[in-house]
């Protein structure tokens, strides 16, 4: 007696992964994800930060390793050189910036001047920010001598009306009642000196945080560095083995993109800061490398760094010089070098190296920064890069790849199909335009190396696909009787624009039988005068077969095969005769799975025992199944007869049943008056029939 084995059991692990409710709802996890960020960013932030420069700092880290460094002296070097280098470019910065505010009262008047020539009222908005600007000046000017005396004066002169006040009220109250007042007893308030720790303290209370969160930044960077390996298995190991591949796919994507990304904006941002100041040196403004400098460390802060900047500069500008054009100049150098990055050379850079769309970019950026600050809006990029690779590695979180992602793009039969829907048959021929334009690398031998894709393409990527997407709609019954129409009677006037092909084998004919006024005599003298074997193109049921069979029949005849198409309606005993009298005529039935499958089944059987010679063939147009299992299920048995999934394979099973082996870039190709789709003009007159 045989016993059943019983099922493996479930471990503890696979069923929590899926019973969570976390893999049910993605969107929950996000908020969890969300919030743990929000709350958890005193130490997440450095973390980010560390991880930042990790895989800045990295590339280097593995020269200097290539040259037989030890891992730990590369790090310490590559750190020193950075730290050094950072510590050198910010106390220059900070220098000339002194300079800059012991420089400004001077040219305070500047100022003056500039509101009397223009005639602006002290009250209007421009009027006021110039003596505020003023008033700044002023205030710089004072070194700390003169506010203390100032404020020493002013601390007096209040002291003496409240005496006066005081003396007033007493002598007041003395003329009422008519007795002599005492006389007011002085209050002095004198300060306790406060203790050199206490001092300290309250010196080094506003700079303990950064400098925690830097020395919190240094170390966790350094560990990265040093134990990259390390890190990276243990997220491994935390994956699982059964996810091995997948999850170190997805960590090299994201070290690769992040790290492309942190180099190029590197590069742009000290690039802009020297075009910058070669600007500002040319039009005269001093200090050119403080604000080259100090514009070029800003812009690593996305949108609000390049207008901080900018305006610096400007500001400085409009003080310092007696004239309006210098400040102008600057302004529309900064303008004219931010539109040129921004627009054209930011987006081509980043946009390859991130996979981010650019309106994910400012999104993100706001998302970001309201988690995290000023350090989330300088992350955000290298923050969202992450999710991206997490949308694609995890099914459950795909939603982030699609929302942020650059190639969220829907493919030309998708397209073709919305469009349809929308009754913008402009648009749908422009995408058939689209994809006929493009050029096929590796297929040819043009003028680049690449030849441009036929109408055979285009019915096998597109419009057989679209045709099947309405298809599995409208038997749903979620498309509507007017959109099915027209979008049925635009393919077949698409496909009729295309009939027009050229063919490159010698003595190829390409002409078709017509169906209306066709005796049986002519019918059978047009088989027999025809080069290739004939071929009968008949749909199985409804108007999609007929567009398809359409298609067929037409590449059928750039082939040189005499087509003819028929409807199985058409098919009388006295016709089926004819065809069996010729055994060399091949029928073939086309059909859209998965609703048409009985009817062609139905028909294939029907035209099987009428023609037992016949070669008798299948189009299951855009099916999944294996070609054995189809003809299984057809019950077909004699060896001609078989099923094809795609043009492309129709036309090579004809032509191995006929033993010839012409290329199919000689049959697919196309005459120079080959006709195209309609152009935007001539489509625009039509006007939708369901509509």
């Amino acid at each position: 007696m045989q016993t059943r084995t019983p099922p493996p059991e479930r471990t503890k692990r696979q069923t929590l992964q899926e019973s969570s409710i976390f893999t049910r709802e993605p969107i929950l996890l996000l908020g969890l994800l969300l919030a743990v960020f929000y709350f958890a960013r005193p130490l997440l932030i450095p973390l980010a930060l560390a991880l930042t420069f990790s895989f800045l700092l990295a590339p280097l880290v593995s020269r200097l390793e290539a040259i037989r460094l030890r891992r730990t002296v590369s790090v310490l070097l590559v750190i020193f050189a950075a730290t050094a280098m950072v510590a050198g470019i910010v106390w220059l910065v900070a220098g000339q910036l002194l300079t800059v505010v012991n420089d400004l009262p001077s040219h305070a008047p500047n100022i003056r001047a500039k509101l009397d020539k223009t005639h602006v009222p002290a009250q209007s908005a421009l009027g006021q920010a110039l003596v505020s600007m003023e008033g700044l000046s002023h205030e710089f000017s004072s070194n700390p001598e003169q506010q203390d005396a100032q404020q020493r004066s002013l601390t007096n002169t209040a002291t003496a009306r409240a005496r006066s006040a005081a003396g007033r009220e007493a002598a007041r109250k003395a003329a009422s009642t008519g007795h002599a007042a005492d006389p007011p007893v002085p209050v002095v308030i004198v300060q306790t000196p406060a203790s050199e720790s206490a001092y300290l303290g309250q010196v080094l209370r506003p700079v303990a945080g950064p400098l925690g969160t830097a020395g919190m930044v240094l170390i966790f960077t350094i560990y990265m560095l040093i134990k990259r390996e390390d890190l990276r298995n243990r997220l491994l190991l935390l994956a699982g083995m059964g996810r091995l591949n997948l999850v170190s796919h997805a960590l090299d994507d994201a070290a690769a993109r992040i790290s492309r990304y942190l180099i190029a904006n590197v590069a742009v941002n000290t690039g802009f800061g020297i075009v910058f100041a070669g600007g500002l040196y040319a039009i005269g403004v001093p200090y050119a490398f403080l604000w080259g400098a100090l514009l070029a460390l800003l812009r690593t802060v996305p949108y609000i760094g390049p207008l901080v900047g900018g305006s610096l500069p400007a500001i400085f500008a409009l003080i310092y010089f007696p004239t309006w054009w210098q400040s102008l100049c600057t302004i529309a150098l900064i303008g004219l070098l931010e539109i040129l990055v921004s627009n054209f050379l930011e987006p081509w850079l980043y946009g390859a190296h991130t996979g981010i769309s650019e309106l994910a970019l400012v999104a993100m950026a706001i998302v970001w920064t309201l988690l995290w600050g000023w350090p989330g809006l300088a992350l955000s990029t290298p923050l969202t890069v992450c999710l991206i690779v997490i949308g694609r590695t995890m099914p459950q979180m795909s939603f982030l790849h699609i929302l942020l992602g650059d190639d969220a793009e829907l493919a030309p039969e998708a397209r073709f199909y919305e469009r349809m829907l929308a009754f913008d048959n402009v648009e749908a021929h422009n995408v058939a335009e689209r994809f006929l334009a493009q050029r096929n690398p590796g297929r040819g031998a043009g003028s680049n190396g690449a030849e441009q894709r036929t109408p055979l393409e285009l019915y096998d990527t597109v419009l057989l696909p679209a045709i099947a997407l309405a298809e599995n709609d409208r038997h749903k019954g979620v498309l509507r009787e007017d959109r099915a129409s027209f979008f049925m009677q635009s393919v077949a006037e698409l496909v009729s624009e295309l009939t027009t092909y050229s063919i490159k084998t010698p003595g190829a004919a390409a002409s078709a039988l017509p169906l209306s006024g066709a005796a049986d005599a002519s019918l059978a003298q047009a088989l027999r005068e025809q080069s290739c074997c004939p071929v009968v193109c008949i749909p199985a049921s409804d108007q999609a077969d007929e567009i398809a069979a359409t298609m067929l029949a037409q590449i059928l005849e750039a082939a040189g095969h005499k087509t003819l198409l028929l409807p199985s309606s058409a098919l009388t005993p006295e016709l089926l005769a004819r065809f069996a009298s010729e055994p060399q005529t091949s029928l073939f039935i086309s059909a859209l799975p998965p609703f048409a499958f009985a009817d062609a089944q139905a028909l294939y059987q029907r035209l099987r025992a009428a023609l037992p010679k016949n070669p008798i063939l299948v189009g299951m147009w855009c099916s999944q199944g294996e070609a054995d299992l189809l003809r299984s299920r057809f019950g077909m048995i004699r060896e001609r007869d078989t099923v094809a999934t795609t043009l492309d394979a129709a036309l090579h099973v004809l032509h191995g049943q006929e033993g010839k082996n012409r290329r199919l870039e000689d049959i697919y190709a196309r005459s120079p008056t080959q006709t195209r789709p309609a152009s935007r003009e001539r489509v625009a007159q039509r006007t939708p029939r369901g509509e």
